[in-house]
């Protein structure tokens, strides 16, 4: 963790040390100030009692001069020892798993509805190979790819709890920084869930790719492109699946009610999907505990009616288990075998929303779930299924509900619509969690988000994105009619997303598990050749509805990218245009213009250096506050922040001119639900910890001077860690133990006591601070306008001029977010050329 202190100005010091003494002492080395310093949890136990007298004088001397608007900022730290979350019970980890069957696994539950109709609708049943050939492809992709692959791997690619494909990019950029955007600092390396993987034999491999996406920014696109696509998949998917599962479930009214046509069976959707996304803003917990009664029912349903089919139709069917069907399959069928892999593929709808809602849940609840319910469950029903097929192979138009014992269609059917209702609720609950996480990364436009729970905080709903998902399924529905082109897309849709989270899980395993080479490639060629299989089959359909979600994959693509994009160029833009301090200290403390009471919150995105919008503030206003804050909110590739490694601050320019910088750290599931009144006295605290911890280093800095060389040696072996370890991939210096015996070495042998001087302009300061905060805040925003510059090409003219600048303006504003009174804001308009 960088520490800096001013002293004279502009000059630092590299160390200070923070805490009270005892064993929550902290130090806080100059490592960011001083690069070419290796950390030091790289030393070995030799090298540390060397290199420590160096650090003692270090302590005592003064740093050469460094450019205080790019050293690092302060950490605050509110409270000492790692953040960490509390172990889930037995009895609420079943209570999540139980949920889990009303949000998570509707849609893969609701698969037997319609995959057989649609596998054979394309492949003619003419001898009992058809049957078992097709049985033993979706039993095999089954236990292939949500199983093996989701449940037993990829699940465990959570990013502390949190999945999605953004969840594995956030996860990417700690290890390696090829987040576009570039604002990371040392500093956030040592957010205690940042959890960075110890080295391990395989460390070399695993810096030689990280050196290799660092060092190439095409490489850095195709990444960020890869995750954009990914997620413009899976919203895709939440606008199908409903459409998709509605449909078939109430189309089994076709063969039961006279006139029943295709015309009703639209308006029957359409009604329940209006429902359906009405009952959102309730949120994920209560439409769990709502839908999972039903689900648990449907499942139940789905097992006995297999069950009962077994019983009464044979279980030759059992053969199936042998693989060696499938290759009987395809060699009868050829290509309308390849052509009813399309329909196939359908059986696995929904594996993705195990993953992409594990912020809503846990990895064990989805297990348990999944292992112990839905897998079984839906085995049963396709074995039973394809039983009934054996004895009456012409119900394959209606097998669902043509395999349902008489007098059961009725209960039967209620369950099942209501099913299919529940089965959108995954890839809902999934869309809202994926935008939430692009939104935190910079990757689309803010919108309003609400969060319907209080215990967990991952439970979301956003109004918008919830109407636009219903227009949209609305209007499949009422365009295509037919459950077989809706299929045709939705099989594109399912796999594409599939194959990006493959492609992201390998990476993963190479560059942050350091797995066995052969066992990271194994990864990709076994499950990667199965979904591109899948995937060639289902591309020879894009005539036949496949072209739907390419089309809204290649819209939602082009919004995020172009989100990302421009925001990019308006943070280099505040990065060449920043201030400089040479122009800082003409200005004088008065800043060229009157001081008056009060603090002024400059909120910018600059998380180094003078942001250029308080020139246009001193231009502008006729006065300026006597304390000015730089305050920056920066989210950061981690799930959660805690709530005392929040704040970062640091002194800009002299003591006099009353100039700092606060950066205010989120992570990307962290939810900014303080009022103004809370974030200002939680600023306020912090603030004042700085300015006493500031006072402190300078007098230890001159206590040291008496501190003899051979202090180090009292630190013991046992305390030391004697591997002398790689440090860009090394885990972050937290409460390293070492530290901590140094810290009540210091502590306890050298008070701290501040001399007279030092602690007057310290109460000053401090009453300086508090007179202006009784006078009030605040807050200062720009009202930003980003253009391309005239010599741009016409293309980044287009982008930037015309869709950067549209998103901007309908997208919500940043004093919507901060919940501030509109008398309390100040806004001036800023133009960058970008």
């Amino acid at each position: 963790m960088g520490g800096e202190m001013e002293e004279k100005g502009i000059e630092e010091s590299s160390a200070i040390l923070l805490g009270s003494g005892g064993s929550d002492s902290r130090w806080v080395d100059g490592s960011e100030v001083d690069s070419d310093t290796a950390p030091w949890s790289q030393f070995d136990e030799d090298d540390f009692r060397t290199r420590y007298g160096s650090l003692r004088r270090r302590l005592v001397k003064k740093l050469r001069r460094v450019d205080s608007l790019d050293a690092e900022a302060m950490e605050i730290d509110g409270s000492h020892g790692v953040h960490r979350s509390k172990e889930s019970s037995v009895w609420h980890t079943l209570a999540l798993a139980f949920q889990t069957l009303g949000v998570v696994y509707g849609d893969l539950g609701t698969s037997p509805l319609y995959v057989f109709s649609d596998v054979f609708s394309k492949v003619s049943i003419t001898s009992e190979v058809d049957i078992l050939g097709a049985l033993s492809l979706v039993l095999y992709t089954i236990a292939l790819l949500p199983l093996a692959k989701y449940i037993f791997i990829v699940l465990k690619a959570n990013d502390n709890g949190e999945g999605g494909t953004f969840a594995l990019y956030s996860l990417i950029c700690r290890y390696a920084d090829v987040n576009k955007l570039p604002n990371r600092q040392p500093a956030d390396e040592q957010i205690s869930s940042f959890r960075l993987k110890l080295p391990t034999p395989e460390l070399q491999r695993a810096l030689s790719i990280k050196e290799t996406l660092e060092s190439r920014s095409s490489l850095k696109t195709l990444l960020l492109l890869l995750v954009l696509m990914g997620t413009s998949l899976i919203i895709g998917d939440g606008i199908l699946t409903p459409a998709m599962s509605v449909m078939s479930a109430v189309s089994g009214l076709q063969g039961e009610i006279d006139g029943f046509g295709t015309s009703a069976v639209v308006v029957v959707a359409v009604v329940i999907l209006i429902g359906l996304f009405s009952i959102q803003r309730f949120g994920t917990s209560k439409v769990g505990f709502t839908f999972a009664p039903v689900l648990f029912l449907w499942f139940f349903s789905l097992a006995s009616v297999g069950i009962y089919n077994l019983c009464t139709c044979g279980i030759s069917v059992l053969r199936a288990l042998n693989p060696a069907y499938i290759y009987f399959f395809f060699k009868k069928n050829s290509e309308q075998a390849w052509s009813a892999l399309g329909g196939c593929v359908l059986c696995i709808t929904g594996s993705e929303a195990m993953f992409a809602d594990l912020g809503h849940f846990s990895v064990r609840s989805i297990q348990i779930a999944f292992s112990c319910v839905v897998f079984p469950c839906i085995l049963l029903a396709y074995m039973g299924q394809a039983a009934y097929l054996m004895k009456y192979p012409a119900s394959a138009e209606r097998i669902f509900y043509d395999s349902i014992p008489d007098g059961f269609f009725w209960p039967v059917f209620v369950i099942a619509t209501l099913a299919a209702m529940i089965a959108s609720q995954a890839m809902i609950s999934a869309t809202f969690s994926c935008i939430k996480q692009s939104m935190a990364l910079g990757c689309f436009p803010r919108l309003k988000i609400i969060h319907t729970s209080k215990r967990s905080m991952g439970q979301i709903y956003i109004p918008v994105i919830n109407w636009f998902l219903m227009i949209m399924c609305v209007m499949v529905v009422a365009v295509f009619q037919s459950t077989t082109d809706i299929a045709n897309a939705y099989g594109i849709a399912e796999v594409g997303v599939m194959m990006v989270s493959t492609s992201l899980v390998t990476l993963v395993m190479l560059l942050i598990w350091q797995t066995n080479i052969f066992m990271a490639l194994c990864f990709p060629l076994v499950f990667g050749s199965v979904e591109l299989t899948y995937l060639l089959s289902v591309l020879t359909k894009i005539k036949e509805g496949g072209w739907l979600p390419l089309a809204f994959a290649a819209c939602l693509l082009c919004i995020m990218y172009t989100w990302n994009y421009g925001s990019v160029l308006k943070y280099q833009s505040e990065v060449r245009d920043k201030i400089s301090m040479d122009f800082m200290l003409d200005l004088g403390p008065t800043l060229g213009t009157v001081r008056v009471p009060g603090i002024g919150l400059l909120y910018n995105e600059l998380v180094q250096g003078i942001p250029s919008i308080l020139g246009q503030f001193l231009l502008s206003l006729p006065a300026i506050h006597s304390t000015i804050v730089c305050v920056c909110v920066k989210y950061v590739p981690v799930p959660l922040v805690p709530q005392e490694e929040r704040f970062l601050f640091r002194r800009i320019c002299p003591k006099d001119y009353h100039l700092f910088r606060c950066i205010a750290r989120y992570g990307y599931k962290d939810v900014r639900k303080e009022d103004h009144h809370t974030f200002e006295q939680l600023l306020m605290e912090s603030l004042e910890k700085f300015l006493t911890w500031e006072a402190r280093a300078l007098a230890l800095e001159a206590d040291l001077t008496d501190w003899g060389s051979d202090s180090a040696s009292v630190v013991s072996k046992d305390s030391i860690s004697g591997n002398n370890l790689e440090s860009d991939l090394r885990a972050p210096l937290m409460h390293d133990s070492r530290l901590g015996e140094l810290g009540t070495l210091i502590s306890g042998e050298v008070s701290v006591v501040l001399p007279s001087d030092e602690n007057q302009s310290l109460e000053y300061e401090l009453f300086a601070l508090r007179e202006a905060a009784d006078s009030g805040f605040t807050y200062l925003l720009g009202d930003a306008d980003v253009r391309a510059k005239k010599e741009s090409w016409f293309i980044k003219k287009l982008v930037i001029n015309y869709f950067y600048a549209f998103l901007r303006r309908n997208c919500r504003a940043g004093a919507a977010t901060l919940r501030v009174p509109h008398m309390n804001i100040i806004e001036v308009g800023m133009t960058y050329m970008v």
